[in-house]
């Protein structure tokens, strides 16, 4: 039964409709016959008299105006980068592309379950509606189908931050900028019940499912690629390898609903507040503790040098007890926070 659901599903393509920019012609030709029907029953009148009009003319006339507005409702105007998906009775029969002033088939309805959805930092299409519709109830909304144009552009989603644990359990705050875009509005309308959420949703899955194989700085032991060996692989240190999953991810979540994940970036990302302080104690403490051990390398090589040079030019002969005694003293001054308070010994070395 999986089979089959899945070739049904993979058989739902975008037909692009050509041929349909008549919009022009038809407005004018619908035009003239709303003249001509206004026409018509004005000659009914002429022939005959105001208490015996021409029936036929009148009847014709009536008729002919009824009828001709119909024509209007398969008017349909396009912007660069905007789409409508057709449905006739139900059927899918075709998607209108490019800018452009088109007819269709005046029974057809634009579908576009998403319009009414707004995400973040994204440059949704406007529905072209009145600003009397726009203050109308969203159950008023969507209960209009006509008009329902779909974006082609290149949108941005930013969702919420989300709080995830990193490989190591610490809880960390990240937030993931995607820019992406419509590539087959029939699987966007028909794959899936709001493409807009259902991308949404989508990131934050994927952003959770990458998130937690990486430490949020290098860690020891930790396999980030998968491949059994332990790397150094880091939320912090790697933000492009890690998008760049999060891309591939969401890609591959959402190329059933015709959608093309052009780039991710990450945002934001921090420790969680509750962690933040700690972890940033143990920073200062490996940074005090690296500066430390530059400090101590640097000393015990200038006391190495300084004995190396007294011993070279003879200056003086030191016993082992006096080395000590002086590399004590050179480390004192050189590893020490403040300045050395010098001591004069006007007597005697021993």
């Amino acid at each position: 039964m999986s089979g089959v659901e899945v070739s049904e599903r993979d058989t739902m393509q975008e037909h692009v409709l050509t041929g349909k920019k008549h919009g022009m012609a038809v407005l004018i030709l619908t035009i003239g016959l709303i003249a001509l029907s206004i026409v018509m029953m004005g000659l009914s009148m002429v022939v005959g008299t105001e208490d015996d009009p021409s029936m036929p003319l009148l009847v014709g006339g009536i008729v002919l105006c009824c009828v001709a507005w119909i024509p209007l409702m398969g008017l349909k105007v396009l912007k660069p980068s905007e789409a409508l998906v057709l449905t006739l009775f139900g059927t899918y029969i075709g998607t209108l592309k490019g800018e452009g002033f088109y007819f269709v088939n005046p029974f057809c309805v634009a579908v576009n379950p998403a319009a009414g959805t707004r995400l973040g930092q994204s440059g949704d299409v406007d529905d072209g509606d009145s600003p009397m519709r726009k203050l109308a109830s969203p159950q008023a909304k969507g209960a209009q189908n006509v008009n329902r144009r779909i974006s082609l552009k290149e949108m941005t989603l930013s969702n919420a931050r989300q709080k995830v644990n990193d490989v190591l359990g610490n809880p960390v705050e990240i937030g993931v900028a995607v820019i992406w875009k419509v590539t087959d509005t029939a699987k966007a309308v028909f794959q899936v019940d709001n493409y807009k959420e259902y991308l949404s949703l989508q990131c934050d899955s994927a952003v959770r499912d990458i998130v937690k194989i990486y430490p949020y700085d290098v860690a020891p032991g930790i396999d980030t690629t998968g491949d059994g060996k332990a790397d150094d692989g880091s939320l912090r240190g790697s933000t492009t390898v890690v998008a760049e999953r999060i891309r591939a991810m969401i890609q591959e979540k959402v190329k059933n609903a015709g959608i093309e994940i052009v780039e991710a970036r990450i945002t934001y990302l921090a420790y969680a507040p509750e962690i933040a302080a700690v972890m940033l104690q143990r920073q200062q403490a490996s940074a005090v503790i690296d500066a430390r051990k530059m400090i101590v390398d640097g000393a015990v090589g200038m006391v190495e040098m300084a004995l190396e040079r007294l011993k070279e030019n003879g200056t003086v002969e030191l016993d082992e007890e006096r080395k000590a005694a002086m590399v004590s003293n050179l480390l004192v001054v050189l590893c020490g926070n403040h300045d050395a308070q010098p001591v004069v010994n006007s007597g005697s070395l021993y």
